[in-house]
């Protein structure tokens, strides 16, 4: 199969990564309501886990939990979601997204109907003011 007919815009990722290195990716989501929102991206074009080697899969998830840890250190949230769907991008990644109980979704998945509140805009500032940091500690768990 030609690279043509099997790229998608995770194999194209056009977003500076977090963390990349010859396994996988970390970005960063670009979503307003929800700052620190994180993909864990395997670099292959792969659909499903039981795709990787057993070695792979350890990477993978390792991942996943540091930047989890990460998340936990420096944000704070009131919980995490962890997904993998790739319904619609049937590439294997991982959605690490910080949950609040004040969140517009709270406490449906992110992909539900708002619930009928908004985030204080200052609370979202103040949550996208710590995206430096959360990338620091991203990168120094991952390094490790």
């Amino acid at each position: 199969m030609s690279d043509a007919a099997h790229r998608c815009e995770l194999c194209d990722l056009k977003v500076q990564p977090v963390f990349r290195n010859d396994q996988l990716a970390v970005i960063q989501v670009d979503d307003a309501a929800y700052p620190g929102f994180c993909r864990v991206v395997w670099n292959d074009h792969v659909k499903e886990m039981s795709d990787l080697a057993p070695d792979d899969r350890t990477a993978l998830m390792d991942a996943v939990w540091n930047v989890e840890q990460a998340m936990r250190s420096v944000m704070a949230p009131d919980k995490i979601n962890l997904a993998s769907l790739g319904n619609m991008t049937p590439h294997l990644h991982w959605h690490v997204i910080p949950r609040y109980a004040g969140d517009a979704h709270f406490p449906n998945p992110v992909w539900s109907e708002v619930v009928l509140r908004t985030t204080d805009e200052p609370v979202l500032a103040a949550r996208r003011a710590l995206l430096p940091q959360l990338n620091a500690e991203i990168v120094r768990r991952m390094s490790e």
